[in-house]
This record gives structure tokens, sequence and C-alpha cells, in this order.
């Protein structure tokens, strides 16, 4: 037992040592023959064709070939209808002069080398038979109804046998069902007959698969009677018979099971197994549940199997017993061929089973082994061959037989004693592409004796690739399980035994996949249009990835309308063909992705059709149609028109609408009308076309159901009432003659009811009714038929008249200075003589509390609807007196004035001041010289001036405040930085607090190193005629200053235009020189780095709204480009120019005085020449002339001063309220502004305005120009 074990363990080793020793012998060695292709065993030939039995291999020499016949030797050379194919051993029998079953034989093929012998299986040969049907003659069969029937076809027994199916005289297959069914033998069983099953043409046809030949028994005529049928019973099987049955089957095989029962009610036929389950995968039912069918059968399905047949009469029961049997089959695969070095150990196993058990027998170069040569380094151990310490010149192949009943399995394996260094097989330098995160073979298949040992290393061959992630298989290959981008590289195999080594390089590249990243979407489309499937790719870049379209899983139409892209799929023209799945595949050669996506091809229904009308009644009408196609879009509902032929013919209208999945609908109608119908289908497309008309149908007139609805009384006159309605259609009127009953009286008087009869019209006029009284009325319809009924009593009024008193009580509060209240007592509703509409507010600001502004006399409205007692009255001016009354209003107009009252608005924070100038600019100090306020809005108390320093990169320093007077025009500042731009704030006062400020910039001079004179930020105010307003510019304090990068030019900008640019041009340039333009992007200064030295340039800034809008321009501004920096710095650092500069403000110092003397003589005002931006538009500034004066008096309105022009005519641009009516009101007329201001007026003369284009300066000379012109041209 012990001697056995160890037996047992050796032969293991050795199993598991040699377990990958069956290697491909290349060819160029000395190796015993191998079949590589044979015919199958069973051998079934078509008689018609030539007979070719294969029989190939290859050894080394190469084998030759001979054959035996039936277990004898078959010359080949004697039968002249055989040759054998050069360097082969297939036979080809040419049967075009004998006949195909003189070679039905068993034949077995062998081949030999010197090295050894090798043979195939037994091959049986039969030619496949189609015979005839035998000539019978079938009686009718005649059967009762209700009795089951079965239909013999007893086909020829064919090889192999034959495909039976049941067809008419037409080859039109007949109808199966649990009722009637095919058996496995191919009778047709009928469960039980009915009179429909009667014919003349059941027609058995047997199909020969390997003739491809189909035959056919005689037709059976079957005719049922029903005289007599049959009563219900329950179950009985037709096959099988009896309550069980056995079965054989062989392992791998197909078990097919049946059980046709009959009975009345048609039976149910239903499996299962005893003791176990069915196997679920491999399970399938045929015929109606009549079969049960399991594939590749295995022990486990032995057993037994009960069919279950039942009616709601009873239940009936077979079981049907399973054997499996087994033809021998391999356990562990057939035998491997062994190939070893001189002294080495080695085995062969051929382990099989099968049931029963099978037997084992070897044999050597096709010679039972017990009569072979004696080896005394073989031993055999029943289905095993131990080889030890073999010697050369040992080399033989080896046979194994297994067999049992069932079968038999034969493998030739040989035993080669070779002495060979390694060698690799696998191509050198062989790529390899792979994608990542996918495995990696990298094959090293070699060759040597001893069997070589494999290692592997990567690019330095610092160490052996061993471990995680790589992982050796006995035949060499190396496996990276998910291969990453770092793993590519140059892999090295090394293959090496006793007797040398040898390696090989190979290369792996890992790929990125490629992925589908926009995958195509369902696509829902309407015939005609177009349709687009995207389908967006990622792939490695150096793979070229190829795009495929398919249909249906089949090619793409070859349609033009079809246009393949690489990242998409366009059909044009989509017709219902095109509907489907279509796929999108991008293949690469390593990888390939797909998507899909389903197009539906819609379309508008087709019309209903076959409209009936039924249930006829007087008042309704069933109606009922066919839907047409939906064309892939359910029909969600159907639109039901009618023509009314009687009053409007060829006009239809729609009457109901139903669900889609309805198709009848109950129609409700009116008298006294002629019905046409038709009906529209819907879907999400749109409509159908309308069906065909329907049948007229005609209903009964009959007096009116219901009355006029909108019956309204109200009235033109103060002494009249119109009473209207809207009129009944023609489908309301029921009937002819349609006309109306008219009636009314006054509410409050227990009256009779006034009547009147009014056709063909839909209102009356009641004249002399007394004014503004209510009323009750009536209207009802009347035809030929009757009366409508009783109809609901509507309220109206007759006439309004103007109102005759006026509100008292009324007084005015004051919330703040731009805002009042103002309170009245509500008019009696007898004094208003109509409906209340509201009351209106009539105010208008007389004068302002301060001596120096104008008197004004316009009027605003507010206008508060309904019963209101108060009313806020927004956007007064401060410190000023206004007068106002108030007035009721009805539908016919305003009522008498209140009396006019008076108010004046408390001191308000003042405006910016009118301008602000620098000048006197030097070193270290300048001069600031401002008008005051023009909205004053109180006393000045003050001014406030602040100002700070600003850097070369906009940065604003720290803040300096000074308080000024309330006299004070004019302030010099001292100890300023040179060369400094500065920024000033300057803000009047009042008791009420500091009003907005008005800021400029300047420049203070440099030292020493660029003494170009700045330009001081604000202009003079331009002086022009009085009565004149100069159109309002969104651009304030222009300036420039030049430096060694160019000459900059700042400013200040209000206004709502975002696109804004420079412009500039030569001063004195010919006219077809364009301005030059330099663009703004959002900042409040420019560098101009273009411009040329020494010449002198107008320079003006533009806003540019949209293409429907005035351009905006600011004034023009002179800009004196140095041509020397160096001189200018010499000569404004001269004594003289010094004394100069004194002498000219002391001119101006003097000029001023004059100008301030003159002003304050005789009570004239002087008009303000320029309105700033932020003031108020309603006021019409004065002028201020330097030592010229514009003054009111009648005989020199409107002329213009000496030396100025005056522009052509347009209008000031206002800016808009804070305060709006529409806060407060409901507005008032036309003549106001919609912010309540009203235009001040002067002497009763009305104001012209100008609009920015075409205006041009009209001042005169001025000291402060002047000084400007001065440090200009220095």
């Amino acid at each position: 037992m012990m001697e056995r074990r160890r037996m047992d363990a050796a032969l293991l080793v050795l199993f598991l040592v040699h377990l990958a020793t069956a290697l491909e012998v290349p060819l160029d060695l000395p190796q015993p023959p191998t079949i590589t292709h044979q015919s199958p065993k069973d051998y079934i030939i078509d008689p018609r064709e030539n007979i070719i039995i294969q029989c190939e291999a290859k050894g080394k020499p190469h084998p030759s070939f001979s054959w035996t016949r039936n277990g004898t030797h078959f010359d080949i050379d004697q039968d002249p209808n055989v040759t054998m194919k050069p360097h082969s051993g297939t036979l080809v029998v040419d049967i075009s002069r004998t006949k195909a079953e003189q070679y039905e034989c068993v034949y077995q093929c062998t081949a030999r080398n010197k090295h050894g012998t090798a043979v195939s299986n037994n091959i049986v040969v039969r030619q496949s038979r189609s015979p005839l049907w035998s000539k019978e003659k079938i009686k009718p069969i005649v059967v009762q109804e209700g009795v089951s029937l079965v239909l013999p076809c007893r086909p020829p027994a064919g090889l192999p046998p034959p495909i039976i199916f049941w067809m008419d005289n037409n080859f039109q297959r007949l109808p199966q069902s649990r009722r009637v069914s095919q058996s496995l033998n191919g009778d047709l069983y009928f469960s039980n007959v009915l009179r429909e099953d009667s014919r003349n043409d059941y027609i058995c046809y047997a199909r020969f698969p390997y003739t491809q030949t189909i035959q056919q028994k005689q037709p059976i005529t079957v005719k049922v009677l029903n005289q007599d049928p049959a009563d219900e019973r329950k179950p009985t099987f037709l096959i099988p018979s009896g309550p069980s049955s056995s079965k054989m089957v062989l392992r791998g095989q197909v078990l097919e099971m049946e059980c046709i029962a009959e009975g009345l009610p048609t039976p149910e036929i239903s499996w299962t197994k005893n003791s176990g389950d069915l196997p679920v995968n491999r399970t399938s039912y045929l015929h109606y549940q009549k079969t049960l069918r399991i594939v590749n059968v295995s022990e486990s399905d032995a057993g037994d199997y009960r069919c279950t047949a039942r009616n709601k009469l009873g239940t009936v029961y077979h079981t049907i017993h399973i054997m499996v049997k087994a033809a021998p089959f391999w356990i562990s695969g057939a035998p491997r061929n062994l190939v070893l070095a001189p002294g080495e150990d080695g085995v062969l196993t051929c382990r099989a089973s099968g049931t029963p058990k099978p037997s084992v027998t070897w044999a050597m170069n096709g010679i039972p082994i017990e009569n072979s040569p004696k080896d005394l380094s073989r031993k055999v151990e029943d289905d095993t061959i131990i080889f030890s310490v073999v010697q050369s010149g040992s080399s033989a192949v080896y046979q194994c037989n297994v067999s049992n009943d069932y079968g038999y399995l034969l493998s030739n394996a040989f035993v080669n004693v070779l002495s060979e260094t390694p060698r690799v097989l696998t191509q050198a330098n062989k790529v390899y592409q792979v994608i990542k995160n996918h495995r990696a073979l990298l094959d090293c298949a070699s060759f040597g004796s001893p069997i070589p040992r494999i290692t592997w290393f990567k690019d330095s061959r610092s160490s052996t690739l061993d471990g995680d992630p790589y992982m050796h298989h006995d035949n060499g290959t190396l496996e990276i399980h998910v291969a990453q981008a770092h793993h590519s590289g140059k892999y090295t195999c090394v293959a090496r035994n006793t007797l040398g080594i040898y390696e090989n390089h190979v290369y792996l590249e890992v790929k990125d996949p490629t992925r589908i990243l926009k995958q195509p979407d369902y696509k829902q489309v309407q015939r005609g249009r177009s349709v687009v499937f995207e389908c967006k790719v990622t792939y490695d870049p150096s793979l070229q990835p190829t795009v495929t379209w398919l249909k249906d899983d089949g090619e793409l139409p070859d349609d033009e309308r079809l246009i393949v892209d690489f990242d998409s799929l366009t059909i044009t023209d989509v017709t219902e063909n095109d509907a489907g799945v279509y796929t999108c595949i991008m293949n690469t050669t390593l990888d390939q992705d797909s998507a899909r996506a389903e197009l539906t091809v819609v379309e508008r229904p087709d019309p209903p059709t076959d409209l009936e009308l039924t249930d006829k009644k007087k008042r309704s009408v069933q109606l009922t149609w066919t839907p047409g196609d939906e064309h892939n879009s359910p029909i969600q509902k159907f639109l039901i028109q009618y023509e009314d032929s009687l009053h409007h013919r060829g006009h239809w209208h729609n009457l109901t609408e139903v669900p889609g999945t309805k198709t009848t609908a109950h129609l409700k109608l009116s008298p006294y009308v002629h019905y046409i119908f038709r009906v529209l289908a819907v879907n999400s497309v749109g409509f159908s076309r309308p069906s065909f008309p329907s049948r007229m149908f005609k209903t009964e007139p009959a007096a009116p159901d219901e009355n006029p609805t909108g019956v309204h009384g109200f009235g033109t006159e103060h002494d009249n009432l119109v009473i209207s309605w809207k009129p009944l259609t023609g489908l309301q009127s029921n009937g002819p003659g349609l006309h109306y009953k008219v009636m009314w009286r006054q509410k409050l008087m227990e009256s009779d009811w006034t009547k009147v009869t009014v056709a063909n019209n839909s209102k009356f006029v009641v004249s002399g009714t007394p004014t503004f009284v209510p009323y009750e009325l009536k209207v009802q319809a009347v035809n030929d038929h009757g009366a409508g009924p009783e109809p609901a009593i509507a309220h109206g009024y007759s006439g309004e008249d103007l109102p005759v008193a006026a509100p008292e009580n009324v007084q005015a509060v004051l919330l703040n200075s731009t805002l009042s209240e103002v309170h009245w007592d509500p008019v009696p509703p007898k004094s208003i003589r109509g409906h209340l509409k509201g009351y209106k507010v009539y105010y208008w600001r007389e004068r302002s509390l301060h001596k120096h502004n104008p008197h004004h006399v316009e009027k605003q409205i507010l206008t508060f609807s309904g019963n209101h007692t108060h009313g806020i009255l927004p956007g007064l001016h401060p410190f000023s007196l206004y007068s106002f009354n108030v007035r009721v209003y009805n539908g016919k107009g305003d009522g008498p004035p209140s009396p006019t009252q008076q108010f004046e608005t408390p001191e308000g924070v003042p405006g910016p001041p009118t301008s602000l100038v620098v000048t006197n600019t030097n070193m270290d100090t300048l001069t600031l010289e401002w008008n005051p306020p023009h909205d004053r809005n109180g006393h000045i108390t003050g001014y406030t001036l602040k100002y700070q320093p600003v850097n070369n990169s906009n940065e604003l320093g720290p803040v300096e405040e000074l308080a000024l007077p309330a006299n004070a025009t004019s302030f010099t500042l001292l100890n300023l930085k040179y060369s400094t731009r500065y920024k000033f704030y300057l803000n009047a006062k009042t008791v009420r607090g500091a009003g907005t400020a008005i800021s400029q910039e300047a420049v203070t001079i440099m030292d020493e190193g660029n003494t170009q004179t700045p330009h001081s930020i604000a202009r003079s105010p331009p002086r022009r005629p009085p009565h004149k307003v100069r159109p309002v510019s969104p651009f304030g304090n222009v300036s420039s200053s030049s430096g060694e990068d160019g000459t900059l030019i700042s400013w200040e900008y209000w206004g709502p235009e975002k696109n804004i640019y420079v412009e500039y041009i030569v001063k004195n340039s010919e006219g077809e020189e364009k301005w030059q333009k330099e663009l703004v992007n959002g900042s409040q200064n420019v560098m101009l780095k273009g411009l040329k030295e020494g010449l002198s340039y107008r320079v003006r800034l533009v806003a540019k709204g949209h293409h429907d809008q005035p351009l905006h321009r600011s004034e023009e501004l002179l800009v004196l480009v140095p041509a020397v920096t160096s001189r200018q710095v010499d000569i404004a650092t001269q004594g003289w120019f010094i004394g100069l500069m004194c002498a000219i403000a002391l001119l101006i110092l003097i000029l001023l005085i004059i100008c301030f003397i003159q002003r304050n003589k005789g009570g004239k005002y002087p008009v303000k020449e320029k309105e700033d931006a932020h003031t108020d538009p309603e006021f019409q500034p004065m002028k201020d002339d330097d030592c010229t004066f514009g003054e009111y008096s009648d005989n020199e309105d409107h002329k213009p001063l000496k030396g100025s022009r005056t522009p052509s005519n347009g209008t000031v641009k206002r800016d808009d309220s804070d305060d709006s009516l529409v806060d407060y009101g409901e507005g008032g007329d036309g003549q106001f502004n919609e912010d309540g201001s009203f235009i001040g007026q002067y002497s009763g003369k009305s104001v012209s305005r100008e609009t920015a284009e075409g205006h041009e300066s009209s001042e005169a000379p001025s000291p402060i120009n002047a000084m400007n012109s001065l440090n200009s041209f220095v």
C-alpha cells in the first residue's frame, strides 16, 4: 500500500513538472508525426459530389500516409477512382464513373516517419438519403365536432432524419395552437376538433437537409360534423400512453420529452421534476408547453419528470423516467505531447470517464503496446505511461483508446527525445499595444530541451518582474493585470536551460481608451425635416479611429440623404423608412465604443373617416368616426367642428373636443340650425386635415333659451338714457323673427315698466330723463316661436352734468421743503351730478422768496381718483411761494374751483455753484473763482472748499477742508506742491445744510523740469445773448497737461452713454483732413502720444449713444504741444515774464471791481449764460457777461450781443425729476411736465431752447479768457 502511495506521489510530481511540455516543436527539428486534421467519425456525404476523406499530418521528416478500409489495407493505386492529394493523406473519390454506395465503409488513416506512427479515428462514411414517399391513397377523415384527432405523417427514413412541417396547397404553414400541434415524430394532433378544422389540404412535408430536397405526402381531407357534437370531458394523454414511461439520453445531447393530451375544453400542459428543480438556463418549452427541451444534458438531469394536463373537468398526470448515459469524455484533456531531453523522466496520462466506465488501451506507433518492443524506461499503469531516464532514439507516437458501449476516444501523443538549446519563437522587437486599464499579455513562446526557464526584465533590467502587477504563465507569457501608462516600455524575456541562453525584446505601448463623450440622443422628427445624431469621441492620438453607423444593426442604406461625418450622422428630408435604431461605433485597432439612439418619424395624423350620426334627438346626436393613421405620434384629442348652413354657410365653428382615446361623442345641439359636422385629429405635430363632412342634421325651431347679455344703461346727454346689450347670434336665436323687448323704470319709484320692441339693433335711447337718476333695465329675446326666459334686472344711470359745488375747508400742510399735503372736505353727491371720478389739485409756483429769482406762473395739475379728501404735492421748490385750488370732477368734466390759497416752502439745501474756475496757477499757489448756485433754495450761509492731491496713477491724497464766507466768490490757495495735480470740491450751505459740490482739477507749474503752463480745468463761461439757453453737455472740467510721455487729457463725465472717445485735429488744418479718434475704456483721462511737437491741436470729447440718438460733444480744448521743453522752462523763470503776469492779474482785478459795481446798479438782473448739467431744468438761466450785460426790457428782447451768433433752434434736454407725479396722483394735462415741474417765463415771453447740434459759442472776450489765451501762447 505504501509503495502504491509513493508511486502516486511520484506520478503527481512528474505530471506537474511536465504539465507545460505540450509545446509546439519547431518544424525544423526532428519530431514524430501529428495528425492535424481528419474527417469526422460519422461522415455523411452527398452522393452527388466527389467523396473527400480528410487526413493531414505534420512531422520532421514529413510523414508518409496509408489507409485501411474495413480493417484491411486499402491499396489506393489499384482503384482508378481514388487519388491521394500530394504531400497529404486526404483521399478524393471520383464518383462520376461509379456509385457512392461502393465506398460506404470504415476508413482509418496512418501517418508515419522514422520517429513514429500516428493513426486517425475510424471514419464511417455513409451517403445521405432522401427517399420518396410511398404512393398511397388516403381516405377522407370524417369526425364529430369536439373529439380528438391524429393525422399521421410517417415520412420515409432518411439519412440524416428529415425536418417535418405541415402546410396547405398554397405552401402556407397551418396554424398551430394549444389545441392543434405537431409532435416530435411529425404527426399532427388535435386535442379536439372544431368545424373550422374542415379542409382538404392537410399536407405533411419532409425536408432533407443534406440534399436540400423536400418530399410531400398526399393531402389529407378532414370533414368535421356537428350533428352530434362531443360532450365536454376531462383530459387524457394521447402520447405517451399509460401513467409512466422511460427514456435514455446521452450526456451532452439534447433531451426532448413530450406530452400531448386530448379533452374538451382544451387541456393546459405543465411540467415538474420530482425531487428537484428544472435547470433554468438549459430548459425551454416547445409546441405550446407540450414539449420539454433540456440542452447539454448532464448526469444531474437524470430522474423522474411529471407532465400534468388539466382543464376545468379534471387533471391527469404522466411520469417519465430519464436515464443518462455517457460516451467516454476527457477529464483533464487528451494526452499531451512530451519533449524530453536524454536522461529526463516523463508521464503520459489518458484520463477519461463515461457511463458505464470505459476501458483504456494503449498502442505504440499503431501497434498494441503489449506487442511492441520492450522498453525498460517505459512502464504502463492503467491510464498512465511512466518514462524514466529516456534515451536518445526512444521517440515514438503513443495511441490511447478509451471506449464503452456508447462510443470511443482515440488520441495520439508523441514522446520526442531531443537535446536542443533554448530559442524564443515570439517575433523579435514585436510591439504590443493595449488600452489603459486593460490586461496586457506579452508573449515569450519558447522551445528547448530541457524545457527552458523564462524570466522577464523591463528597460534597465535592474530586477526580474515578479509579483503584483505582474504574473508569469507556464507558457512564458507575462501578464499585467491592469496596464497603466507607466507600464509602457521595452521588455526582455530570457529563456535558459542547461544547454544555453536566449533573449528576446518586445515593446509595450499603453494607449488611452476610445470613449464616446456625447452619445446620440433619442430623436423625434417630423417627416420632411432634417435630424442630426451627434457622436463625439475621445481617443488616443496615436490611434486612428474609424466611425461606423448602423441602422437596426445593419448597414446604412445607400442614400445620399444620409450624410456621415466623423462625429455626426445627418439625415435630410426624413421619411418614414428612416425610423429605427441608429448605432454609432467608434473603432480603433485596439478597442471600440458604441452608442445607440432611436429615431421616430412623426407626422400629422391622417384625417378621421367614416363619420356617422346615430341616436338622433331634438337637441342632441351621437357622432362616431374611425381614426386615421397617427404616424408614430399618439392622437391627443379630436376636435369636432360644425357648419350652420342655414345662418353661416361656409363658416366652420369649434363645437367640442374629446380625448384621443375616444371615437364617439354625444353632441348637444341648438334649435333651428342645419348642422354639418367634421372631425380633426390632433397629435404632438399638429392638426390633421379635416375629415369629409357628415350628413346634414336639422334641428327644429323653438323659443329662445337665453336673453341678451351685457345690458348697460348710461347717458350721452344730461337728459337721456341709452340702453345697450349684446345681441344674440343666429345660433342663439333658436328660430326666425328674432327681436327684443326693452323695459325700463326709475329705480327708486314704484312705477310700471315702460316697454318697447326693438329689432335689428342692439341699443335704444330714452329721451327726456332727469339728470343722473338710477334706472332698472331688462331686455328679453323674442322670436316667432315665443319669448325667452324672464330677463334679469340690470341697473344704469341717465346722463351726467358738470358738478355745481367746489370742495370746502381746503388747506395745505407742509411736510418738508419739497413736499406739501393738501386737505379738503368732500363735495355732497347731489352737487356732483354724476359718477364721482375724483379730485384735481391745480397748483403753481408764484415766485421764489430769494430776491434774485424770477416770477413764475405756470400751473400744474395733480389728479386723485375716487373719493379722496387729501393729496400730496411732490417736487416743490424750496424757499418758494405757491398758490393752489381744488376741484371735483365727474364723467362730464371739472366742477368750479375752490378759493385760491397760498403757502410758502421752507429753505432747503442749495444746488451746486454755477461755475468753478482755476486761475493764476503758479508753482505753489492758485486761485479758485466761482459763481453762487443757480438754485439757492434759501439764504446762502457760506461755502465749504475741499481739495486733495492726485498722483500719476489717479490715487487721491489726504483731504484739506476750508470754510468760506457767504459773500466770497474767489479764494487763493498757498503753499501747494509744485508740479502736482489737485482736485477741488466746492459746495454752498444754507441753514438746512450743505448742497451738492462742484469739482475741478488743476496742476501747479512744474519746477525746472517742465514749465509747460497747465491749462485751466474749467473754461470761462461762454457769453451769449439774453433769453438763450445753452444745450446741456455731459462733459465738464476738460483739461490738458503735457509731459515727456505725451499730452494728458482729463475730464468729468456724467452721461449714460458708454461709447466715449477723444477727437483731435491740427488747429489750422485743411477742410479735407479728418478728426483723429482715440477710444476711451471707461476712464476719465487719456494720454495722447501721437501729437507732433510745436503744433496746436483742437481736442474734444464725444459720447455716442444708440444710432437714433444725437452725439454729445464737449467744448473744444486748444492744446499746444511744446517744441523745446528746456527753453520753455527758462522763459517761465525770467523776471520780466513774472512781472507781466502780475500786471495782467492787476488788470483783471480792476475789471472785476468795475463789473461788480455795474452789476449792482438799477436792480436789473443779469441772466446766467451757462446752465450746469445737474441743475433743475425747469429754470431758465440768466446771463452774466464780463463787462457786457443783457438786461430785461421790451425793446432789447431777443437781440444778440455784438460779436455773437444766434443758434439755429432746438430744445434743452431735461434731466428727469426724482419725484414723479405718478407716485402721488395720475398726472395732469399735456402742458405740464411728468414730474410736476413747470417752465419759468420772463415778462410773459416764451424762452427758446437749443439743441446740442448746430450750436456755436457766442461769448465775448473776458479777462479770464484772455489769461487762458496768453497761457496757451506762452
